[in-house]
This record gives C-alpha cells, sequence and structure tokens, in this order.
C-alpha cells in the first residue's frame, strides 16, 4: 500500500509564485533579495494556514542559491526551526544563541526559524533581545506567529514586519481547481466554493477538507456530497425556503424547518444563514454591488432569479428578523419556538390577510360623502377642539325635563359618588293649534333639570390634555383675522417702561437672570424698530428663548402687533459693566456727583 501524503504537505509551495493570496508579501521579499536590501530579523503574523512558515522556508533557501546547486538542493543545514511552543525556556534561547556564532558550512547564511514566537517566556524574549538586535553577518531570523499582541514591543522594534492576510474564497477556489485537476477529480464549482468558504480564509483548512470530501465521494465530487459531509445547509434549502415564505405558506415552512432539525442541524445556525441567504438577495437587487455576492455561475442566476420574485422592502425587513432571532437564540429558553415565530412573521410581511394599520388620514371614505351627496368642508384646528370639547361636555350632562321639579331624596347609600344637582329654566315658545287661526301664540314655562354626575379625569385622557392645553391658551389672545391687527405707533419711552416691566414680571417670577438681563440691557427705538445690543452671544441665546413671552407681552402693552425687535452683539459692550469696587463707585458718581462730596466730606475709603 502506498503511503498518502495530506495535500497540505503534497502541494506546500515551493517557491514564492506557488504561495496563494500573498503577493504583495512575495514580490517585497523578492525585491529585497535582487536589491540585497534584506533585514536580519523578519517577524511573519497572521492567521493560521495562511503560509507564514512556507514563506520563510522560501526565503531561507532562495538565499542560499547562488545558481550552482543542485535543483533539490533545501539546504537543510543552514535552515534551523525551533518551536517555541515547546523550547520557550531561557535555557533554550541561550543554546540557540551559542549556535548562531558558528558561520554555515555550506551556503551563505544561517536561517532560524522561530515558529509561534509568542508563547516564549519573558526572560527568553529579554536574552533574545541583544542577539536580535546585532545578529553576525551569516544570520537572519524569522519570527512567526499568530498572535503579534503578545510580543513584547521590544522584540517588535527590532523586526521587520509582514502581516499575512487571510486567503479571499475566490483565491482559495482557484488554487482547488488546479489540485483537483492534478488529482485527475472531477468537482463542480459550487462544490470547491463551499469548501472554499468553510477553510474561514485558510489554505491548509482548505486542502485538508478537500481530502475528507474526496475520501467520502470519490473521484467526482458534487455539492450535494460537500454539503452533506461537511453538514452545512445546502443553497437549495435557502431557495425553498424562501419561496415558501414568498408564498405566505406558513404550514409547509414549519413543516420544512422541523425537517431541517431532524436533518441534525443547529435552529441558530439555520437563522443566521438566512439572513446572509436574504442580504445575498438584496446585494443581487443592483448591478454595483453583484460584485459581493461570493458564489458560482449557476448558483447567482438563481440567485439573481429570485432576487426579482422578493420586493426590497421584504429583504429589509426580512433582514433585521432574522438578525433579532440570531442575537435572542442564546438566551432564549425555548428556542425552537423562537425560530418558528421569526419564520411566521416572515412569512406575514407580505401576506394579504395580515393586520395592516390604517395609514389613512381619514376613517370614513370619501365615496361615503358622494354617494349621500354631502360636500366636504375644511375645518379649522380651533373648530375640531371646540366641537370635541362640546360633545363631551353634552355626554357628561344628562337632561331630564318634566313639568314640575322632582323631589329629590338623598341616596341610600352614602358610598356613592355625589351627585350635584343644578336648576336651568329655560324658556321655549311652543306652538299651539291657536296659531293656524293667526291667534299669537301662549308661551309656557318648561323647567329642564340637569343632573350632572361628577366624575375622575385621569391625567393622561384627551380631555384632560386638552384642558391643560386650553389654560396655557388664555395667557395669549387668539386673534381670527390677521388683517385686522392694531398697529398703533409708539414712543421710545414706551416701549423702554414696558420692556423694564416684563423684565420685572419675570423677576418676581423666579427668573432672576432674565429679569436682571432686561434691567441692565435696555434697548433703543431706530426707524420704528427696536435695537438691543449685547455684550456676549450667551446673553442673546438666552434672550431668543424668552422672546415668545416678550412679543406677546409688547403687543398688548404698545398695541402693536407688528413689533420688530433687532439684536446685536457687541463684545467691547461688555466693559461698560461694573466688576471692581473702583468702578461700582464710577458708575454711582456718574449716576449721582453728589457721591463725590459725601465720600469726601466723611473721609471714606472705597
Amino acid at each position: 500500500m502506498e503511503h498518502f501524503i495530506v495535500s497540505a504537505r503534497k502541494y506546500r509551495p515551493q517557491t514564492f509564485k506557488d504561495v496563494v493570496g500573498q503577493q504583495a508579501i512575495t514580490n517585497t521579499l523578492l525585491n529585497a533579495i535582487d536589491n540585497n536590501h534584506l533585514a536580519q530579523a523578519l517577524l511573519f503574523t497572521g492567521p493560521r494556514g495562511v503560509g507564514k512558515t512556507s514563506c520563510a522556508r522560501i526565503l531561507a533557501k532562495t538565499i542560499n542559491q547562488d545558481g550552482n546547486e543542485h535543483p533539490d538542493e533545501d539546504f537543510a543545514f543552514n535552515i534551523f526551526e525551533l518551536d517555541a511552543a515547546s523550547n520557550n525556556s531561557v535555557d533554550d534561547i541561550r543554546s540557540l544563541i551559542d549556535q548562531v556564532r558558528i558561520p554555515p558550512q555550506v551556503g551563505k547564511y544561517k536561517v532560524y526559524i522561530i515558529d509561534e514566537v509568542h508563547m516564549l517566556s519573558q526572560a527568553a524574549f529579554n536574552a533574545f533581545l541583544k542577539t536580535l538586535e546585532e545578529p553576525p553577518k551569516h544570520a537572519i531570523f524569522i519570527l512567526a506567529t499568530t498572535e503579534k499582541h503578545k510580543i513584547i514591543p521590544t522584540i517588535l522594534s527590532r523586526c521587520q514586519i509582514f502581516d499575512f492576510k487571510r486567503i479571499t474564497v475566490t483565491d482559495a477556489k482557484n488554487h482547488l481547481m488546479q489540485v483537483a485537476a492534478q488529482e485527475g477529480i472531477t468537482a463542480d464549482e459550487d462544490a470547491l466554493q463551499i469548501i472554499a468558504q468553510k477553510a474561514d480564509g485558510a489554505m491548509r483548512d482548505a486542502l485538508s477538507i478537500f481530502d475528507r470530501v474526496v475520501s467520502f465521494s470519490g473521484q467526482n465530487l458534487t455539492r450535494q456530497a460537500v454539503t452533506e459531509n461537511l453538514n452545512v445547509l445546502d443553497y437549495e434549502t435557502y431557495f425553498k425556503v424562501t419561496d415558501l415564505i414568498l408564498q405566505n405558506n406558513i404550514p409547509q415552512l414549519l413543516i420544512e424547518f422541523n425537517e431541517i432539525l431532524a436533518q441534525g442541524f443547529d435552529g441558530h445556525h439555520f437563522i443566521a444563514g438566512l439572513a446572509s441567504h436574504f442580504r445575498d438577495l438584496l446585494v443581487c437587487k443592483n448591478q454595483a454591488t453583484i460584485s459581493l455576492l461570493e458564489v458560482g455561475e449557476q448558483t447567482k442566476a438563481k440567485y439573481l432569479e429570485q432576487s426579482q420574485k422578493a420586493p426590497h422592502d421584504f429583504l429589509i425587513k426580512g433582514i433585521s428578523l432574522a438578525n433579532d432571532c440570531d442575537l435572542k437564540y442564546k438566551t432564549s429558553r425555548n428556542q425552537r419556538l423562537l425560530v418558528e415565530l421569526s419564520l411566521m412573521q416572515l412569512a406575514s410581511i407580505l401576506s394579504p390577510d395580515g393586520e395592516k394599520k390604517n395609514d389613512k388620514p381619514y376613517i370614513i371614505p370619501p365615496s361615503y360623502f358622494k354617494e349621500k351627496g354631502i360636500t366636504a368642508v375644511k375645518v379649522s384646528k380651533e373648530v375640531k377642539e371646540n366641537a370635541i370639547a362640546k360633545a363631551e361636555t353634552e355626554t357628561a350632562t344628562t337632561h331630564i325635563e318634566v313639568n314640575d321639579p322632582p323631589e329629590t331624596t338623598p341616596p341610600p347609600n352614602t358610598h356613592q359618588n355625589p351627585v350635584v344637582e343644578e336648576k336651568v329654566i329655560s324658556k321655549k315658545p311652543l306652538v299651539d293649534h291657536s296659531e293656524a287661526n293667526n291667534e299669537s301664540p301662549v308661551v309656557t314655562e318648561k323647567k329642564s333639570i340637569a343632573i350632572t354626575t361628577q366624575r375622575k379625569t385621569s391625567g393622561l385622557s384627551l380631555s384632560s390634555i386638552r384642558k391643560k392645553k386650553e389654560h396655557l391658551e388664555k395667557k395669549v389672545d387668539n386673534i381670527v383675522d390677521p388683517k385686522n391687527l392694531p398697529t398703533e405707533k409708539f414712543t421710545e419711552n414706551e416701549m423702554q417702561e414696558a420692556w423694564t416691566e416684563y423684565g420685572k414680571i419675570q423677576d418676581k417670577k423666579g427668573e432672576r437672570i432674565i429679569g436682571s438681563m432686561f434691567a441692565m440691557n435696555i434697548p433703543v427705538l431706530k426707524d420704528e424698530k427696536i435695537h438691543l445690543e449685547l455684550p456676549n452671544q450667551s446673553m442673546k441665546v438666552d434672550l431668543e428663548n424668552a422672546l415668545p413671552g416678550l412679543f406677546q407681552f409688547l403687543y398688548k402693552e404698545l398695541n402693536n402687533y407688528s413689533v420688530e425687535l433687532i439684536i446685536n452683539v457687541n463684545e467691547e459692550a461688555s466693559k461698560k459693566y461694573a466688576f471692581t469696587p473702583q468702578d461700582k463707585y464710577e458708575k454711582l458718581r456718574e449716576k449721582n456727583p453728589l457721591i463725590d462730596k459725601l465720600r469726601s466730606s466723611f473721609d471714606l475709603d472705597i
């Protein structure tokens, strides 16, 4: 029986051209070798299975070649590999340092490849610092790690760092196609696509999965065999589920989900894949984003076909519902019910029988009024509120019409709500039969008793909100016709008196800042407009917040509804305020010169 070599070893890159998905790094290393610009300490970092150790071996072999060696020469005597996971002590590093001093017997360089270098201890790192910074001319160190953040900064600063990236799905699929062709295996493109996606950016993992699937299916690699062996949900499953959702077929949808669970798949994996499926359908909606779809050509055609059936709004809402279910899955006690509920919600998005909100601005359709011959009349907001208030008042009051007022008797149960009785006497003309004989009508008195029941009103009811609004609106006179607003002229003194009075009112209400601002800043009248100068921007903001109440006050006091206020900010105006005792004294002396005489007479200090 011939010994089997796994594909990850059999097809390991032997030259930089064989390395998959790392063209930027391989080109940099080749140029550094050609230009004799190669650093003596290199750090290769990146995820697993992307070619770090392979590039280190290729580099070690390339720098020792001079063109005269045998093609199969691997320079094994010049390449030393150290696994730092098992050789992480200070003694191991000291032994390595002792070997570095000896020059190579064959070739030009001795290359030391330290894999998983982040596993070295702190003492080993410190012992390695001096040699790494100033190695012999014949020594080159290549450090490889998957966790760069665990390496101390003093080591990082001494190395030239190369960051290896994850291998894309397309590059991995193309490499698998080459391997399948060399092995004589017939493989579907979609099957290799699934293997590349399952590898998650690691070429070594992709080759290992490829070997496993080939062992299962033989020389013919199909998509069905790959999905069955890897225990992943096929694209066809999501296409079928999406068709059932678009058809609003909830019973069959639940049966399909039950079959998925019976096959051993996890509900969390299913709902996460459904969200990704909706995302791929949304990507197919636009030609500019269709390149983001990482599937084969046959599967891409199916995505394009189904994306035409699914509306854009449905996909957006479907992604949101599936993502919410994904987030809640781990914390849910009944996970199956959670997924089934999400599926039913998805199927109800486009359901014609689903409950929908009435987004129309009316309750009774206009066709009803047209059939009755009624012409619609626009009603203002105030009229609507008055009509609602009147209707509620009439509902709360019960009118009983009697010829004689009944005797009131106290209620038998004293715990009942009190009833307030109010007598309302209204005179109504009653038409007698004598009216037909042109006789004067007889006017009689008819008494109406209105029994008003005192009810408690909730603070959140419509009536309480309306009453609060009416209470606030009482402060402002409602002028119905804007054309009849008075615009009487006023003098500067009248305006300043009204201005000062409003500041005093605000001060009494507790608005001390606003009150003092009105007292300190007196406006002037220019061209029938009020001009005010403020010393800073913050005072302007405070005044603008108080403008609605100020204008209503000035409208009434000046009897002019066309008042205009112009506010200017002048930073120099702040200098006129008194801040020191001397400034205060100067201000007082400007107002009353006798202050100076008082000070000199009594020899007072400031």
